[in-house]
């Protein structure tokens, strides 16, 4: 059971960490100390008590990653709003449905994005304000809140007449059973649902961090995910803020290129990351090296092979900045050949698993004791697992969850919630796995994406799009089933194409001689009867998961 009240860790940790740095922008270098985030948040608290908002009221947040995004963030919460982060990757028609659907009446937001927006469908809205100095952008008929924000300064110097101190820290005494976030899930079949995370389930989620000692007072991260996001916003924000540590916001597209170089500049304690990111570095810098006909026989020798992988993890551990204790992978699955290159090398990285309706924490082991394949273990004291099989050890069953950070339930949606939230309390995360005897999680695929094989058998499509993920010439693949075969979708790497002088004719061919040599890998029942050229990318979520739904009907085959 968590204690600790969610919203208090923050009051407590602002007032231990004052004068220490708390967020930076990468690009404009504005820099916040606790000191300052807990004033820009008390002029904040000001704006929402002039504009009577309630408790359960909704503040919603769509931007980049900036330190206002963050203040504008924790100012929702520590008031006793309801705070909606939204993903800027979303398209307006979709921001203009979550505004509405969750009932919000502010909106902060990014002011590309604001332009593309159409004031008459954000209903409910009282005012839409500037991420980027905390400007009123648009208010409705009869309101004064641009007055009360062009004024913020002298309200702020008449409440605080002496000054603001650690002592004026005060927030919102609400119990951790109340909603205080609502998080739109990207979705893959329409309107996303909106998962509402109690205080209890994010302080499930912060204190494991406390406790696992991620973050702690003084130690850098960088924040490149998606603050929207609940892995990025756990582990990102919530943690690093309730301990002391120093945020730099990226606050751009991640590239290898353009992340390497702020690794390197900040030198982050820990960093938090999803696989694209780790695969993309793999097949464009380490792969190309591996393949080297000198490097390729040397790691064939004995001791010359130990003391080659030395070499590359040594570059690979600077290239991160040299200072962290490890990399936590999450997001979506790893590329298997990418983890076992990873975990032969002994780089330090571990995976774990989540989702937005756990805040997002599910599972998780430290490096030291992490075990290739695995998903991490089930976080002991917060949560419970349960494999619907009848071998849970060796036959996949749909992974169920139980415990301290799974949802209240989606907003105004019981059908959904029933759909996934037994009576029980077990939330059913539609993941096929199996687990070990210390509740390590084996993840092998989703369970609405599996596939019935002829005789029976259960075939995962993730673990064959893998596969040939990490053929040469293939950027990414999906497959699927026609008529009782399997059809591999895919669109090629075409740069790679060019770079090694492959005609159109060519590319058909070396698709064949891939087929032949992933089949070689895979089980008779996986086997690939066809490889289909798709001409573009395929349609992906802001979470850059593939639309399955969109290709499961492909007609050009």
């Amino acid at each position: 059971m968590v204690t600790e009240n969610f919203i208090k860790i923050y009051e407590k940790g602002f007032k231990e960490n004052w004068e220490r740095p708390a967020l930076t922008d990468y690009n404009t270098k504005e820099s916040f100390t606790y000191q300052q985030i807990a004033e820009e948040i008390a002029k904040l608290h000001i704006l929402y008590k002039h504009c009577q908002i309630r408790r359960g009221d909704k503040i919603a947040i769509v931007g980049r990653n900036t330190p206002r995004w963050c203040i504008a963030f924790m100012s929702a919460i520590t008031y006793g709003a309801i705070v909606v982060p939204i993903l800027q990757d979303f398209n307006a028609n979709d921001i203009h449905h979550i505004v509405s659907h969750s009932d919000s009446v502010l909106l902060f937001v990014g002011d590309l994005i604001w332009e593309n927006l159409e004031v008459d469908k954000l209903n409910n809205l009282r005012a839409t304000i500037s991420l980027r100095d905390y400007s009123c952008l648009d208010q409705r008929d009869g309101e004064c809140i641009s007055k009360c924000l062009s004024e913020m300064n002298i309200n702020f110097k008449n409440k605080y007449p002496n000054g603001f101190n650690r002592e004026n820290i005060k927030y919102a005494e609400l119990s951790n059973d109340k909603v205080v976030l609502i998080n739109y899930t990207s979705g893959t079949t329409g309107f996303s649902k909106g998962v509402m995370l109690t205080g209890n389930n994010l302080a499930g989620n912060t204190m494991f961090g406390i406790h696992s000692k991620l973050h702690y007072p003084g130690s850098k991260c960088l924040s490149f995910l998606p603050l929207a996001h609940a892995y990025g916003c756990a582990f990102d924000i919530l943690v690093p803020l309730a301990v002391g540590t120093h945020i730099t916001m990226l606050g751009k597209i991640p590239s290898p290129k353009i992340l390497l170089k702020a690794l390197e500049e900040v030198k982050p304690n820990l960093i938090i990351c999803v696989p694209l990111i780790l695969e993309k570095i793999y097949r464009k810098q380490i792969l190309p090296m591996l393949n080297k006909r000198a490097l390729k026989w040397a790691v064939n020798i004995p001791l010359l092979d130990s003391q080659i992988y030395a070499q590359i993890r040594k570059k690979l551990v600077d290239a991160f900045g040299g200072r962290f204790e490890q990399v936590i992978i999450g997001g979506a699955p790893l590329n298997k050949e990418v983890e076992a290159f990873l975990y032969k090398i002994k780089f330090p990285f571990t995976v774990g698993y989540g989702m937005t309706e756990c805040g997002p924490l599910i599972s998780y082991t430290h490096y030291t004791e992490f075990i290739p394949t695995s998903a991490g273990r089930i976080l002991d004291g917060y949560m419970q697992v349960r494999i619907d099989s009848e071998d849970p050890y060796n036959i996949p069953g749909e992974i169920c969850v139980k415990g301290e950070n799974v949802m209240k339930g989606y907003y105004k949606n019981q059908e959904a919630t029933d759909a996934v939230l037994d009576n029980d309390g077990w939330l059913h995360t539609g993941d096929m796995g199996t687990i070990n005897k210390d509740n390590t999680i084996f993840i092998k695929g989703r369970y609405k994406t599996m596939i019935l094989g002829p005789n029976g058998q259960n075939i995962y499509p993730e673990a064959i799009e893998a596969k040939l993920n990490n053929m040469p010439f293939i950027l990414e693949s999906l497959v699927i089933e026609k008529d009782g075969k399997l059809i591999a979708l895919v669109y090629p790497d075409y740069e790679a194409v060019d770079e090694n002088g492959i005609s159109s004719k060519d590319i058909l061919i070396a698709m064949e001689e891939i087929r032949k040599n992933v089949n070689n890998e895979l089980a008779p029942f996986e086997n690939i009867s066809k490889i289909q050229l798709y001409p573009t990318e395929f349609e992906k979520t802001p979470k850059k998961s593939i639309k399955r739904y969109l290709y499961t009907n492909f007609s050009q085959i």
